[in-house]
């Protein structure tokens, strides 16, 4: 039996997945979530959230890309790695990922360009679609591929622009686009990402172990645990997640009733030892 189905949960509350039921939704996260959804409805065209690693930036995406699907009137697709070469993989790309059907698997950029051009302009006019392109991981985008961008911010009508365009990146990401001429002053919205105050940890936490199904009335994790906790994660939700899929587990192991300050400092001490608090950082890129 796994250990959180000991504890009484449904579901595993800490898991690393980008699962958006699982997204606690911070005083930020909110408005940056709220601020994009406006941003699309209005077709302003460019939007960019900036964040460290492990701020949350790859399970917003999936948080939006929610609130997308109960919306019939929106076109979507999202990039998670958007490491193309050259203008011409990106644009066949993105050609194909909205159902561009080409006779000629062998187009040019120029034919691909107009091809774009005219799904954005049915989906968009015709249609009265709203297209919007997601792109987490922005700061791989190279030189090439935010040409392709900038390009295809152009395409508009007196009114909007015929697609939406949503960066998600570290913060190298504004160093990156902000020499780029008709980019960076395209950005209709633009947001950055700062980790979780003690308040919003605790309510982070809180809010996981209700979504996965504790309902006790008991609180397992103290207010000196949580203190630990953000003290030695920095409000940075993954380190936050991992932190406490590690404290359930000794919870568990040692036959605890609840989470207090002496069983996070055993861990962090282990994590000091181990070596663990030099790498865990670099685990983060795999989400959020």
């Amino acid at each position: 039996m796994s250990y959180f189905k000991v504890l009484g949960f449904e579901k595993e509350p800490f898991s690393t997945s980008p699962d958006p039921d699982f997204f606690f939704l911070s005083k930020e996260h909110e408005s940056a979530l709220a601020n994009i959804l406006i941003e699309l409805r209005l077709k302003r065209g460019l939007s960019v959230i900036l964040g460290d690693v492990g701020t949350g930036k790859t399970t917003l995406s999936r948080k939006l890309i929610q609130e997308l699907k109960d919306r019939p009137d929106f076109i979507f697709h999202i990039i998670l790695d958007p490491s193309f070469e050259s203008e011409e993989p990106f644009l066949m790309s993105l050609a194909k990922n909205f159902d561009l059907n080409f006779e000629n698997e062998a187009l040019g950029i120029v034919a691909l360009r107009e091809a774009l051009e005219r799904f954005l302009f049915q989906k968009g006019v015709t249609e009265n679609k709203t297209v919007t392109l997601i792109i987490d991981e922005a700061q791989k985008l190279n030189e090439p591929s935010l040409e392709v961008l900038r390009v295809l911010l152009n395409y508009e009508t007196n009114e909007f622009k015929l697609i939406q365009l949503v960066l998600l990146g570290q913060l190298e990401l504004h160093a990156k686009i902000t020499g780029i001429a008709n980019f960076f002053d395209r950005i209709s919205f633009k947001y950055t990402l700062n980790p979780l105050d003690f308040i919003e940890t605790k309510e982070m936490i809180e809010f996981r172990l209700k979504q996965a199904g504790y309902s006790a009335n008991m609180h397992l994790f103290l207010d000196d645990a949580i203190k630990e906790v953000h003290q030695y994660t920095r409000g940075y939700p993954r380190r936050i997640t991992m932190l406490c899929h590690r404290a359930l587990k000794a919870l568990v192991l040692k036959n605890k009733f609840v989470i207090d300050a002496s069983l996070i400092q055993e861990i962090i001490k282990e994590d000091i030892e181990t070596g663990w608090h030099r790498t865990d950082l670099s685990l983060q890129k795999n989400s959020f």
